[in-house]
């Protein structure tokens, strides 16, 4: 396999409550948000995350979408340019209408972070690692 691009397609069930998180975040819009979809494109590669509603998702699934508030779907990992920024980072979440999972804290060897889900129970990995 020789992919030219790779992004990822999420459930949602609020276009709206979901362009607002995101925005708030500070994500970049990917194009302008429809009756179907919202996209933002995150991080210098502009890695794409697609949010569908689930009605308009679960066709192309060929089966059930999980219920991301009680079942792990996939962890994102945003990587942080500091502990200072990860801390604000937690607040900005918090601010927007996200759940911190674990509050910012050091784990492993030389990292500091934490985890947080957005308002359909997508979960993230916010961290800062030492000489990274």
């Amino acid at each position: 396999m020789d992919p030219k691009m790779i992004w990822a397609n999420l459930a949602v069930d609020n276009l709206e409550r979901t362009t607002k998180f995101y925005t708030e975040l500070g994500f970049q819009p990917n194009g302008a948000p429809n009756n179907e979809l919202t996209s933002f494109a995150v991080g210098k590669d502009a890695f794409v995350l697609h949010f569908f509603l689930k009605d308009a998702l679960k066709p192309g699934m060929k089966g059930e979408i999980a219920d991301a508030h009680i079942a792990n779907e996939i962890i994102f990992t945003l990587s942080a340019k500091g502990k200072d920024q990860v801390d604000a980072w937690a607040k900005e979440v918090e601010k927007a209408g996200g759940k911190l999972v674990s509050p910012p804290e050091t784990f492993g060897n030389d990292y500091y972070g934490f985890v947080f889900a957005d308002p359909d129970g997508h979960k993230f990995n916010v961290f800062y690692m030492e000489g990274l």
